[in-house]
């Protein structure tokens, strides 16, 4: 499959990167089919020296069929060479780990809170309507039980005759 991708050149700490085509099986910074454009993130985001691009090439080879790579997607989108690619924004990201953590116990309280209030008064609700259905109970057994003593008393007079 082919990919345009971004190969790293440039020496430590300061990196700069050609965009190019390439078998998605060989290494990064390895054998490439055409050099496209170039990518240098040291510079300002307003220099035109920035990023170069080779505009026709780029859609040739997009016609042919190969897939940009995320960051290269983001590159053409910019240079609106192809539409730009669905925004991965993460604004926990910025937010130290350990902080994260903090913030999501301190959320998930306040998200067991009203929960928390809401149990009880569904729990008295809960008792209530056993005793409730316990009382109905007993009056209901306390009505069939004089109903059941006659009909024993009845019962034996029949028999006797």
């Amino acid at each position: 499959m082919l990919k345009l991708r971004l190969s790293r050149g440039g020496t430590k700490k300061r990196p700069v990167y050609k965009v190019v085509v390439a078998d998605s099986r060989f290494a990064r910074d390895g054998r490439f089919i055409e050099k496209v454009g170039f990518f240098n993130p040291l510079l300002p985001k307003e220099k035109k020296e920035r990023i170069g691009l080779e505009a026709e090439r780029i859609k040739y080879w997009l016609g042919q069929g190969a897939q940009p790579t995320t960051r290269v997607a983001r590159i053409l989108g910019e240079n609106e060479l192809m539409p730009m690619p669905a925004n991965g924004n993460n604004p926990q990201k910025a937010i130290p780990k350990k902080d994260r953590k903090k913030e999501g116990s301190e959320e998930a309280k306040k998200e067991e809170a009203p929960i928390a209030e809401a149990a009880p008064a569904a729990e008295a609700k809960k008792e209530e309507a056993p005793k409730v259905e316990a009382e109905q109970a007993a009056e209901a057994k306390k009505e069939e039980a004089p109903k059941a003593e006659a009909k024993k008393e009845e019962a034996p007079k029949e028999e006797k005759k």
